[in-house]
């Protein structure tokens, strides 16, 4: 009869409702952690019996004891919470954790090049949204760097993937679903120097979304918002100055859609009733502001690339088909039928 697996930071986060990140920093007597949030982690790890996994530590041992994670934005809330889950993995079994911001492929393959040398500073890299070529991961591989990624795949290395086609596609006919019929859609980049790929396929999804619904796709109704409030702002002003504005509006991110909010207080619009608005993450301020989104557990999603990378540097067996992490429609207030 196998024995029964020790129980993992994941497992208490899921047991307490918090994410990776608040164990982490619950058990670690780190501030910005309620009292009666860390009362109830610490609670439910003694009830579990959960530990740092001691073989874990000892095979951070190893040359480094140091992993990398990689980001192209350090100030983003989604990359700085992928950052916080792989931390929390990272910690409990004994690893350095170090973060390293790359703004263009051209900084990015600086960093991978045998040139650099990469190898005498970590164990394993984690790539969170940027592309490993195929001879970059097998380079790493030949120079035991352990590689995994959130977002991407890479050649022979485990992945963690949301399905971003389909959190398109939920975004145009959840809109449709409701009697919409201009759907505006605040996307991604502009100028994009890292070829920044969950944009093209949320945009893929989102007009496959309107072919389902017998939609057609205006052009005049899709603005990039730069994934930032500021952008997603200015996206919503222009969709609201065209001739025949749209009825609902759907970003691909919450903060793009937090911007859009704040375009529509200004103009005494009220979302949901006047113009509808969508957005993507589920942020931790999308409750305060009852705003509808697709929620996709991002912490959760550092975590499990950071335990890839671990079992993969333990010469672990390894999946590596991409975890598919999961995606949920979230309706609060800021969507509903168009206005009459």
């Amino acid at each position: 009869m196998p024995r029964p697996r020790r129980p993992r930071i994941e497992d208490v986060a899921q047991a307490a409702h918090v994410s990776v990140a608040t164990v982490s920093r619950a058990l670690r007597g780190l501030p910005n952690v309620a009292e009666s949030t860390r009362a109830r982690v610490l609670e439910v790890a003694t009830a579990m019996h959960y530990e740092p996994d001691p073989a874990a530590a000892r095979l951070a041992a190893g040359r480094t004891r140091t992993v990398i994670v990689v980001v192209p934005h350090l100030a983003s809330w989604y990359f700085s919470t992928v950052i916080a889950g792989a931390e929390a993995v990272c910690n409990e079994s004994g690893y350095e954790f170090l973060v390293v911001g790359v703004g263009t492929i051209t900084e990015c393959d600086r960093l991978l090049d045998e040139r650099y040398r990469i190898e005498r500073r970590t164990d394993g890299v984690i790539l969170v949204n940027i592309k490993a070529t195929d001879a970059q991961a097998r380079s790493l591989r030949e120079r035991r760097v352990a590689l995994s990624t959130v977002g991407t795949r890479a050649d022979g290395s485990p992945s963690v993937v949301i399905d971003d086609e389909e959190v398109g596609r939920l975004g145009a006919t959840t809109l449709a679903g409701l009697g919409h019929r201009r759907i505006g859609l605040i996307s991604g980049l502009g100028e994009d120097p890292l070829n920044f790929e969950v944009p093209k396929r949320r945009t893929a999804g989102f007009l496959l979304g309107l072919r389902q619904a017998g939609l057609t796709h205006d052009a005049s109704l899709e603005v990039g918002g730069d994934f930032g409030i500021d952008g997603g702002q200015e996206a919503m002003s222009h969709l609201l100055d065209l001739d025949d504005p749209p009825t609902a509006v759907f970003a691909m991110s919450d903060e793009m859609a937090f911007g859009a909010l704040m375009e529509l207080a200004a103009r005494g619009l009220r979302p949901g009733v006047d113009v509808s608005v969508l957005g993507v993450d589920d942020h931790d301020v999308s409750r305060v502001l009852a705003l509808s989104t697709i929620r996709q557990d991002v912490a959760s999603q550092g975590a499990a690339a950071a335990r890839s990378l671990i079992a993969a540097m333990a010469s672990a067996p390894v999946d590596l088909g991409p975890i598919v992490s999961p995606i949920e429609l979230v309706v609060r207030a800021t969507t509903g039928p168009p206005p009459r």
